[in-house]
């Protein structure tokens, strides 16, 4: 999974995980800074394309690659760590902490979603139809697709950042991006909250096209009564739904933050 480890080796272990279509680069601007305070784990999932074997053995299944995140956790010797997770990846993030609660210490959930679709009293963010409509497009013209996905998510307004999440994207193989799509797109975990007992802070910026703040204001709810008092809600004043790319300043500080108060 090429677990890079960067940093203070005595600080506290956060280990940052990405999302769908990236690589652990996506965290490059903001690593440096996090490191001078913290022992900084990155890696790359099965799917990603960055991946060591091309992707061959990628899983498409949030609880597989929640058993991938604890198997790395091990094989590192990580207990107790602050778990970082975009998008997808702090939704299995949750599921890893519900398994096994001895290695996590606090979730901070980078605008993650436990469902994207639209339902009678619930605001996912996407129709059904949009939703099948993204799917065709991608298994048509998987190249094609790529670079436009990448403006729709992280925002025109960054050009340069559309260009490097485009090119990571850009790097799947089309089967594995195309079936990791379906799952992301069509998930629905929302039952897990309740049962995550980790701190949990939730981050979202407050104008995201793939998660609107009201998955976050839900997610908040959902855990409530679960955990340590629940979770908390951070909301960066940025757009796009990758703040480690459009506003890293911003998104090192509210981690520091976060992480020196628990």
């Amino acid at each position: 999974m090429n677990a890079r480890v960067f940093g203070n080796d005595e600080g506290e272990t956060v280990v940052l995980a990405h999302g769908y279509g990236g690589t652990r680069f996506i965290w490059e601007d903001v690593v440096p800074a996090l490191a001078a305070r913290f022992r900084v784990v990155v890696f790359d999932w099965s799917f990603s394309g960055a991946a060591k074997d091309g992707g061959q053995g990628y899983c498409c299944s949030y609880y597989g690659l929640a058993d991938e995140l604890v198997a790395l956790m091990d094989k590192l010797g990580v207990q107790r760590a602050a778990f970082v997770g975009h998008s997808m990846a702090g939704m299995i993030g949750c599921i890893a902490s519900i398994a096994r609660p001895d290695l996590f210490s606090h979730l901070v959930l980078v605008g993650a979603s436990p469902r994207y679709i639209n339902e009678d009293g619930y605001e996912g963010g996407f129709e059904p139809g949009d939703v099948d409509a993204m799917l065709a497009t991608a298994d048509a013209d998987f190249a094609a697709w790529a670079p436009r996905f990448a403006e729709a998510v992280v925002g025109a307004e960054h050009p340069s950042a559309v260009a490097r999440f485009a090119k990571q994207l850009g790097a799947m193989r089309p089967d594995v991006a195309l079936c990791v799509l379906r799952a992301v797109l069509t998930s629905d975990v929302r039952a897990v909250l309740p049962d995550v007992a980790a701190r949990c802070t939730i981050v979202h910026c407050a104008h995201d096209a793939v998660a609107p703040l009201a998955v976050a204001r839900y997610m908040q709810r959902a855990m409530a009564g679960s955990g340590d008092g629940g979770a908390d809600t951070v909301v960066i004043e940025s757009s796009g739904h990758f703040p480690q790319l459009t506003a890293p300043k911003e998104f090192v500080r509210v981690l520091e933050a976060i992480l020196l108060d628990h």
